[in-house]
């Protein structure tokens, strides 16, 4: 008795050569052939990279565009980044409109500017696009995944970003020579333990808007003007000039050998802040950090101790807030004058 065939198998009896299928059988074995790789598959997001990356080497760049890296979402593996876009050449990724409108309008020497697919095209992307285009900067056309990993942690990009060179600090003894020569009074704010970027970034706005002439800051312990700094000064940045120390006790020793007052904002001063009579006077604004305050180096270098009245029901003041308080005081001061 013959065995049971497979379920659908023939059970041809039929003896001797048969004819072939002439390869048709080979051939759909074969299928399609291998699966193309995700970056060679133009809808895939790895293929859109590859083709931000062939544009951007097309229009004069090196490598692959910032950011363009694997990892998943937009914050990276590094959750202590503090919003900072350092990128592997050393540059920095400058985010949010205002910030990339000034940086463009300041003539900073950028290199790229990306800009998201599908962005809404207001006032001031318009004016980017013309500064990008006069300027012969190269403009490429990025996804909203490749921004927010270009944009770094917590970093807010509204669609545009621009790869700039590292920040120039100045001298600040040409800063001091170059408000004497305009013939203005100087007012600087100096930094003492800050560490936060967007600390830094929100005193350097609050400088330019009330007249200050610049920042100095220490090169230790101390935040530097990064990407997040860039971006909570909402262009600031690309028009105060920030001086870089290395000691801040000497600088402002130096300062006072040159005539320049030396106020250090802390709770405990002697004089409250509405009382101070030397504003008309070159003045540098130290401010603390808002945890230790002033240092003790720094403190006994100062010539005055100023508090801030406050409710007693608020232990301290944001270092920024202060900053702009104090600020705000000698503007008033010397507006009335």
């Amino acid at each position: 008795m013959a065995k049971p065939g497979r379920p659908g198998a023939g059970n041809s009896k039929k003896k001797g050569a048969s004819k072939g299928t002439g390869g048709l059988g080979r051939k759909a074995l074969e299928g399609r052939g291998p699966t193309p790789k995700a970056e060679d598959r133009s809808w895939h997001v790895a293929g859109k990279r590859k083709a931000a990356a062939e544009r951007y080497a097309a229009a004069g760049g090196k490598g692959r565009p910032s950011g363009s890296g694997g990892g998943r979402g937009g914050q990276g593996s590094n959750p202590n980044r503090q919003g900072r876009a350092k990128q592997s050449d050393d540059t920095e990724t400058v985010t949010g409109r205002n910030s990339v409108l000034e940086a463009l309008r300041t003539k900073i020497p950028a290199t790229a500017m990306y800009i998201a697919q599908r962005v809404e095209m207001d006032d001031r992307v318009k004016e980017m696009l013309s500064i990008a285009r006069h300027r012969e900067i190269p403009v490429l056309e990025v996804t909203r995944q490749e921004l927010d990993r270009m944009a770094g942690f917590d970093g807010v990009h509204q669609g545009v970003a621009l790869k700039v060179p590292p920040y120039e600090y100045a001298h600040p003894q040409d800063l001091l020579e170059q408000v004497i020569d305009r013939g203005e009074t100087p007012l600087f704010i100096a930094l003492d333990g800050i560490t936060d970027p967007r600390n830094l970034g929100a005193i350097i706005r609050s400088t330019a808007a009330f007249g200050g002439h610049g920042i100095i800051l220490p090169q230790r312990r101390s935040a530097s003007v990064n990407s997040a700094a860039w971006k909570t000064s909402a262009g600031a940045a690309a028009r105060l000039p920030v001086a870089l120390v290395a000691n801040l006790t000497t600088q402002l020793k130096e300062f006072k050998k040159q005539g320049v007052f030396v106020l250090g904002l802390d709770g405990g001063g002697d004089v409250a802040l509405p009382a101070l009579e030397l504003a008309d006077r070159p003045v540098v604004i130290v401010v603390g950090s808002e945890g230790k305050g002033l240092s003790r180096l720094v403190t006994e270098n100062c010539d005055q101790i100023v508090s801030i009245p406050i409710s007693s029901a608020t232990e301290s003041l944001n270092a920024g807030i202060a900053a702009s308080v104090a600020l705000y005081q000698v503007a008033t001061i010397r507006a009335g004058e």
